[in-house]
């Protein structure tokens, strides 16, 4: 009598864990970008004979702050796309894109907020005021306000760039190939924004 009794707390909790969930489901597969730009695998890049850059994680609003895949449904509405997650947040994935393609693009050296502490460096800082899917055009959508402060230059440049990709579908994997596609033709346009002087 008494091993039933001590078995069944267990027996109950066992039955109970398949009606209780302690987090969300994770979707079947996660999202990322890549860069269609890379730098060369083997490749040394130096400072001294070349321009340097710190490249920030740019400021993002509410509905970005997270590694979900918003959708503007209507005007005034945000919903997210169901079983679409980032690997991290948004705003991570496209500084190291935009990384990426300024040292692919522009031979640029991007450096680390550290490492420019002694070496005379540029600085790209920004907004990503739109990453996600737009419901009534069927378009991936990336606008990104940057900020560039060049080498030895106290004046801040501003400027915007935007990418509108069409999207098959509101679903996780048209969202993930129309958002990556969108955020390397914006950080395409920002290298060579960057490089020009």
């Amino acid at each position: 009598m008494q091993h039933s009794l001590r078995l069944f707390p267990i027996a109950a909790a066992l039955a109970l864990s398949g009606c209780i969930s302690f987090g969300a489901k994770p979707p079947p597969s996660l999202l990322t970008l890549n860069a269609t730009a890379q730098p060369q695998p083997g490749r040394t890049q130096s400072s001294a004979d070349a321009r340097s850059i710190v490249v920030q994680t740019p400021a993002v609003s509410t509905a970005l702050a997270t590694a979900r895949v918003p959708v503007q449904a209507t005007a005034g509405t945000v919903a997210y796309v169901k079983d679409a997650q980032w690997t991290e947040p948004p705003a991570r994935l496209f500084a190291r894109l935009l990384s990426d393609t300024l040292t692919a693009r522009a031979n640029i050296v991007v450096l680390s907020p550290a490492q420019s502490v002694s070496d005379p460096s540029g600085n790209l800082a920004g907004e990503l005021r739109s990453f996600g899917l737009d419901a009534p055009t069927r378009q991936a959508v990336v606008i990104y306000d940057a900020a560039l402060t060049r080498v030895n230059a106290t004046a801040v440049e501003k400027r915007r760039f935007e990418a509108r990709v069409p999207v098959s579908a509101i679903d996780a994997a048209s969202a993930g190939a129309s958002l990556n596609q969108a955020a390397n033709q914006v950080a395409a346009e920002v290298a060579s924004w960057v490089a020009a002087r």
